[in-house]
Order: structure tokens, then sequence, then C-alpha cells
């Protein structure tokens, strides 16, 4: 069974019809789970809720380019 089928998956409203994009689920107490919405039954990743925060910290600095 695909363990991130249970999360509710969102992306983007900025995201192409493509599909070429991330999609990000809420995990209790403020993580989440990042995949590639072109492989939505592949690998994905988990992020504690400071980890999270960083990761939007950097991408919003340009860190992350």
């Amino acid at each position: 069974m695909d363990r991130s089928a249970a999360l509710t998956w969102r992306k983007s409203i900025r995201s192409t019809s493509n599909d070429n994009c991330v999609e990000v689920a809420s995990l209790p107490g403020s993580g989440r789970t990042i995949r590639d919405s072109k492989n939505p039954s592949g690998p994905f990743v988990r992020l504690s809720g400071n980890a999270w925060q960083a990761f939007i910290g950097g991408l919003k600095r340009g860190d992350l380019g």
C-alpha cells in the first residue's frame, strides 16, 4: 500500500498543466511531505515543521536556486 495515499496533496495554483511541479501535504505538528507530481507513487520527502520553515525561507531568499 502507498504510504502517502492517505495524505491530502496540493500543488501551487501557479503550476502549469503539464504536471511539472511538486506537491505538498501537511503532516501533524506543522510538518510537510513533498513529492514529484509526475510520479505520485514514487519517493517523497518528509520535513519537520522547523525544517519546512527553513526550506521555505531558503526559497524566498533565493538560497536554493
